[in-house]
């Protein structure tokens, strides 16, 4: 298989995993989908920069991230026009104290890595790669995320 029919096979396998990683750190299904379509526009162009079609399921969710991450800086630069505006009115925040909740009260910089190990099922070092940190930073925030999880668990009453 040549690199560009096992980038394809992998968006259109794996679509539905991108877009629960989008949504689950932009909170809005609109831009979800937006963002989802522009990383694998960008994907799609720019897959001679694929070296290793081995790496393909890292280099992905790197261009997602960054493809959010972009959309959260142009979120926060936009004034909204009545103060009743809701971002997401499809999916609601829940009103217990669930594991989710917990995972996106976390800082931004830890709750990536929490839902790229565990949502995501990816390894230390794709985190690393995607994130752009070293692996020691990766695991020091892994479990600095789990600690405080931990924690806050410990304090809901179920």
């Amino acid at each position: 298989m040549t690199k560009e029919e096992i980038l394809t096979q992998y968006l259109i396998e794996n679509q539905a995993r991108f877009y629960r990683m989008a949504c689950s750190v932009l909170k809005n299904p609109n831009d979800a989908m937006d963002a989802v379509q522009t990383a694998v526009c960008r994907a799609l162009e720019r897959q001679d920069s694929l070296r290793n079609a081995g790496a393909v399921r890292s280099w992905f969710y790197r261009i997602l991230i960054n493809v959010c991450n972009d959309t959260l800086r142009q979120r926060a630069k936009l004034i909204p026009l009545s103060e009743d505006l809701e971002l997401c009115h499809e999916d609601p925040e829940p009103s217990d104290d669930s594991l989710a909740r917990q995972v996106d009260a976390l800082p931004p910089e830890i709750g990536i890595i929490i839902k790229l190990r565990f949502y995501e099922e990816l390894t230390l070092k794709e985190i690393g790669q995607i994130t752009g940190l070293n692996l020691n930073t990766v695991k020091s925030r892994l479990y600095t995320g789990l600690k405080k999880l931990r924690i806050a668990m410990e304090g809901a009453e179920f």
